[in-house]
């Protein structure tokens, strides 16, 4: 077979590169696919509602790319409650997203920071601490003592909160990658 070198010239460069570019490049190659990436990148466990407004992007639009996306193995998503949270795929495992969810919600996140800075507290001083009700901060700990990552001591009629020394790295590196 013989090339006309002619014919190589005349061919945009555009349409070479194409067929050198893998086919999950190629999903990548629409600039809103492209947004909605980078947007997840730099954001794990971002909502969808928080990507489609962050990127100024009809919810519909939004919608079709991220399942495109999710479709092509470049996402994955987990549901949090009501919420789809979106991550890069396989760059953490099932136990950090679930860590990475669990931050994104602000008042959880909120008394792990305290705990870190502070160690231990007492229910009321943690509640005062993070400016929510005693029954509100009953309710969140029920559900932070389920990840491990929360011990409660009751000493007589108090209760006693703190972080479990071998969780402290992991909600560390993970509250830098929401923050």
């Amino acid at each position: 077979m013989t090339i006309n070198h002619y014919i190589l010239i005349s061919v945009p460069p555009s349409v070479t590169t194409l067929q050198t570019t893998t086919p999950t490049q190629t999903y990548l190659l629409n600039n809103t696919r492209s947004q909605i990436y980078e947007y997840i990148t730099q954001n794990p466990g971002v909502q969808f509602r928080a990507v489609a407004t962050a990127l100024c992007l009809p919810v519909g639009l939004a919608e079709y790319h991220l399942g495109v996306l999710v479709r092509a193995g470049l996402l994955s998503f987990v549901r949090d409650g009501r919420y789809k949270r979106f991550f890069v795929s396989k760059r953490f495992s099932r136990r950090e997203m679930a860590v990475i969810c669990l931050l994104r919600h602000k008042t959880a996140k909120r008394i792990f920071e305290v705990l870190l800075c502070k160690g231990e507290l007492s229910h009321c001083k943690l509640a005062d601490e993070v400016a929510i009700s005693s029954q509100a901060l009953t309710w969140q700990m029920k559900t932070l003592r389920r990840t491990r990552f929360v011990l409660e001591v009751n000493d007589g009629k108090k209760t006693i909160y703190s972080l479990d020394v071998e969780s402290t790295p992991t909600l560390m590196k993970h509250l830098a990658v929401v923050s």
